[in-house]
């Protein structure tokens, strides 16, 4: 689901099985009353409670993207955001990919700190997307939503 409207704060959502793109996350916020855009970059790391992960997948429950938005438009109500974007991966990811970029444009720098903290924390918190954690070793490990780092 991907979401552009220019009266909507909410521009830009979605779960995607492609690589996510910085750029237009970034395109997406940008509104003109905007002083500030708060960015976050979530990569897939190489380690994980001292063991070494070789790769993650990631895995969604059909009503994710329906709680994409529930969490989006909270942080809007919550929050004087001028403009908002989140997207998310699934299927499987290489150390190094990006695997969430979520962003949000507003008037100061400290409510778009506050905000895209609060979008993001909550993203993982509450929108059902598991992580499929491979490690170097050959074990492998699922994380639910509200316990992924």
């Amino acid at each position: 689901m991907d979401t552009m409207t220019t009266s909507d704060p909410i521009r830009l959502l979605g779960l995607r099985d492609t690589a996510l793109s910085l750029d237009e996350v970034h395109r997406a916020v940008r509104h003109d009353a905007a002083g500030a855009t708060d960015l976050f970059v979530g990569t897939v790391r190489d380690h994980n409670g001292g063991r070494a992960v070789s790769a993650l997948e990631y895995s969604a429950h059909p009503t994710a993207e329906a709680e994409l938005r529930r969490v989006a438009e909270k942080i809007c109500v919550d929050h004087p955001v001028l403009a908002l974007a989140a997207v998310h991966r699934t299927g499987l990811l290489a150390i190094g990919d990006t695997a969430v970029i979520v962003a949000v444009s507003a008037a100061h720098r400290g409510d778009a700190f506050e905000a895209c903290r609060r979008l993001i924390d909550t993203l993982k918190h509450e929108v059902p997307i598991w992580k499929h954690e491979h490690f170097a070793d050959g074990t492998q490990d699922w994380v639910a939503a509200g316990t992924a780092g």
